[in-house]
């Protein structure tokens, strides 16, 4: 019974890996058409949503199916329950990269970003990319460690969108209203891109460790060994071992 339901958690984090490529090729295809100004690009984008919805459904299924019929336990309700919140995060990123391909389709044939901020665009695509690639790492490895530095990343994502917005809102701006407030909604969707990445690599924390990510840094610090599940693997053996020497001593 459980070989079964192990081979549905598996399904499960299959489909979770699938979708964060799904979302990674619609980010991949709608920044191109936001770049190279590529109607075909946009329309891939576009048309990509579909197959995303489908996985979405079949995730919010398997999660029901797993809480409803199989009662899991321990790390396996963490993995289940965090699972539930990833595909919530990729439905997001999904729905951000498309508003950057219906953006650029909406601009075509003319370029959303203005010549002079080319530049500063292109490193935030440049990030977002990185972020999808280190989120699909997580899924595939899910290492706390590598999960609480995409904070940093995520920062430099920050940092880069305030920059721009205060050079659309400074008085010496060149070009249109329109293009400032394009740019403006461009770096909204890519800081909440960024957000959802973080908080996928905050759901793998908890997932590995059963701790927030603030919580487990503190316990990294301060090397206080506060993972549960080694824990009570200790007292199991512990008493494993005593039943095997004297069959009738109690547990308790």
């Amino acid at each position: 019974m459980r070989t079964i339901y192990r081979e549905h958690l598996d399904a499960f984090s299959r489909d979770l890996i699938e979708m964060c490529n799904n979302v990674r090729e619609l980010m991949d295809n709608a920044t191109i058409a936001l770049l190279t100004q590529s109607l075909d690009h946009a329309e891939d984008a576009l048309s990509s949503t579909d197959a995303l919805d489908v996985i979405r459904q079949r995730c919010e299924v398997r999660s029901m199916q797993l809480l409803a019929l199989e009662s899991p336990v321990a790390s396996d309700l963490r993995q289940v329950v965090s699972s539930i919140y990833i595909v919530e995060d990729f439905e997001r990123m999904g729905a951000l990269a498309t508003h950057i391909a219906k953006l650029a389709r909406l601009r075509h044939p003319h370029p959303v970003v203005p010549e002079t901020m080319v530049a500063l665009v292109d490193e935030l695509v440049r990030l977002a990319r990185e972020l999808g690639t280190q989120t699909e790492e997580l899924l595939s490895d899910p290492d706390p460690d590598a999960a609480v530095t995409l904070r940093d990343a995520d920062d430099e994502v920050d940092t880069m969108t305030s920059y721009i917005l205060n050079v659309t809102t400074n008085q010496q701006w060149e070009h249109s209203a329109r293009e400032a407030v394009d740019l403006a909604l461009l770096c909204r969707y890519f800081e909440r891109y960024s957000d959802h990445c973080v908080n996928v690599a905050a759901r793998t924390v908890f997932l590995a460790t059963g701790m927030k990510p603030e919580a487990y840094l503190e316990h990294r610090r301060s090397g206080d060994g506060f993972d549960m599940d080694e824990r009570f693997a200790v007292i199991e053996k512990r008493f494993d071992r005593r039943s095997r020497i004297n069959p009738g001593h109690p547990l308790v």
